[in-house]
């Protein structure tokens, strides 16, 4: 074998590697999701084609134990059209001043130490949202305001969570079909670098709508917060998703 031929193995090897991640399953029992770490072959590269073979691996993997479940990737790299549509750069929130990204209203509405929420990142693409300067330049995150209401910094996915929740709500379609799905993956989320995830957000919503409880934890943030979550674990808190003062208490 050849010097060349020995090394094109080496790089097609180094292409691949094993790796882990989470498959979240939707729940009927607080907090409504489940998660299992899953060990696949991942694929290298951040081309599409890399992206969704690694998804297919992971989901022939989870497949392997759990045949009958029907499981979809979130995200932009998704081979499912309804993947793609939920991932958070393109699914859209809608409220009476505006239609935005999940991913623009939950950077844009950031607030930090030393400055924030950045209300001007609404009107901002997802990725130029998420790769605002500001949003790495003013101190330590200390929680959320979206227009009238604010937001605590726990539990740690309440907001995003909500942010999803209240975005399917007002896309009747994609939920009747995303209902249809027992797990969700997203391709794009590591857990050591990352707190948020999609899949983990769609999983729990789709727990709360089969246990018919979406409806009445979308009546508001405080409700949200009481039925979706261990509240009896958190600190006690005057008011987690508090309204700010002098403003009328209908956000949509």
């Amino acid at each position: 074998m050849s010097l060349d031929t020995r090394n094109a193995g080496i790089i097609g090897m180094d292409r691949t590697k094993m790796a882990n991640r989470p498959v979240f399953r939707a729940e009927t029992t607080i907090p409504f999701f489940s998660s299992d770490d899953v060990e696949f072959k991942f694929f290298s590269g951040f081309s599409v084609s890399q992206k969704q073979k690694s998804i297919a691996s992971l989901h022939e993997a989870y497949l392997a134990q759990h045949s009958t479940t029907r499981i979809i990737d979130i995200s932009s790299k998704s081979p499912d059209d309804l993947g793609v549509q939920l991932s958070a750069f393109n699914l859209m929130i809608t409220h009476s001043r505006g239609q935005y990204s999940v991913e623009s209203a939950f950077q844009a509405s950031k607030c930090f130490e030393h400055g924030g929420p950045y209300e001007d990142l609404l009107m901002a693409t997802s990725r130029e949202a998420k790769r605002d300067s500001r949003l790495h330049q003013s101190g330590s995150l200390t929680g959320f305001r979206f227009y009238k209401y604010t937001f605590p910094l726990e539990p740690k996915t309440y907001f995003y969570d909500w942010l999803y929740a209240k975005a399917l709500q007002g896309r009747h379609e994609l939920l009747e079909k995303i209902v249809e799905y027992d797990a969700m993956t997203d391709i794009e989320f590591n857990p050591a670098k990352s707190i948020n995830c999609q899949a983990r957000s769609v999983a729990k919503v789709v727990g709360l709508f089969r246990k018919g409880l979406l409806e009445s934890a979308l009546e508001s943030p405080a409700r949200f917060l009481e039925i979706g979550y261990r509240t009896d674990s958190l600190p006690k808190q005057k008011d987690s998703a508090s309204q700010v003062e002098g403003e009328q208490t209908v956000l949509f």
